[in-house]
């Protein structure tokens, strides 16, 4: 008589030998080193390729790197990337805490490092470029260098007696941000200081940018909807057209002005910060950071 065990013995050895010789090796990446990743990987969560993230590790690292490793501190790619991470996701702080393994404060120090540090190249890579050429190639519009409009971003109830300043038209508490876009998208002017109860048209008449245009800095005009009260450099739409002439201007100017508004989706689809800061409308405003680095994209 035989025994079953060894009539099924040299079945399973065979199978597991099957089994070895189809088994993927596990890849097992350093924790220390965001950047071991798939390119795609890296996209999502940082809204940037390898490439990329190493171009902003270089560009940041005379304001941002430690000038020692004691008690482990984080390196300037570590720094860069839960950044980064913050900004593409615009998720909670101790989320990203618990990911890293670090306190909730520790990430918030991160994030302000990170973006006064962009912000302090808010000159070089947000910059008027006078391209009259491609405007006009949209619908026709001459002499255009910029479209404008304001977005409101979301912020949580700041403490004080200014707080209903930033409570907007529809009750909400938000911060206005005046953007200024070229034809390709790319921001060329930001202002963010403003709470969401003041005005389109007074954030601009009181603006820098106004104040340059006025004095004849830039040679050319702004276009802007009905939000703007019409001026010699920004021209906004009819209220009331007539059949012709005005029409057709209207209709042109929505088809050239349309850029600022893709420009407002493309930050806020790759920045969900965007859509609702958790943090107090002071250190809202520094989030022009975002500006810099939705230019980077465009420059990689």
């Amino acid at each position: 008589m035989s025994c079953p065990f060894l009539r099924e013995q040299p079945v399973a050895e065979g199978a597991r030998i099957i089994r070895r010789a189809f088994r993927i090796n596990r890849v097992l990446r350093h924790r220390q080193d965001p950047l071991a990743q798939r390119d795609s990987v890296l996209f999502e969560r940082y809204r940037f390729s390898c490439e990329g993230v190493i171009y902003i590790i270089n560009l940041l690292e005379p304001h941002i790197k430690r000038s020692t490793r004691r008690s482990r501190a984080l390196t300037t790619a570590q720094t860069v990337c839960i950044a980064l991470r913050i900004f593409a996701s615009g998720t909670l702080l101790y989320t990203i805490g618990d990911a890293e393994n670090l306190a909730k404060s520790a990430v918030c120090r991160v994030i302000r490092k990170v973006y006064l540090a962009l912000k302090q190249f808010l000159g070089v890579f947000v910059v008027f470029q006078i391209v009259k050429q491609s405007f006009f190639a949209i619908a026709g519009f001459p002499n255009v260098i910029g479209a404008i409009d304001c977005t409101h971003i979301h912020i949580k109830a700041p403490p004080g007696p200014n707080e209903g300043d930033f409570v907007n038209r529809k009750g909400v508490h938000r911060i206005n941000v005046q953007m200024v876009c070229d034809s390709m998208c790319h921001v060329t002017n930001v202002e963010a200081k403003w709470p969401g109860s003041v005005h389109d048209s007074r954030i601009f008449r009181e603006s820098c940018l106004c104040t340059l245009f006025e004095r004849g800095d830039y040679d050319g005009i702004l276009v802007g909807d009905r939000g703007y009260a019409c001026r010699q450099h920004l021209m906004s739409p009819f209220p009331d057209p007539n059949t012709g002439p005005q029409t057709r201007y209207n209709a042109a100017l929505a088809r050239t002005r349309a850029r600022i508004e893709i420009t407002f989706g493309q930050l806020k689809g790759r920045f969900q910060c965007l859509k609702s800061l958790r943090v107090a409308p002071d250190r809202a405003c520094n989030i022009v950071a975002c500006a810099v680095l939705h230019n980077i994209i465009a420059a990689l």
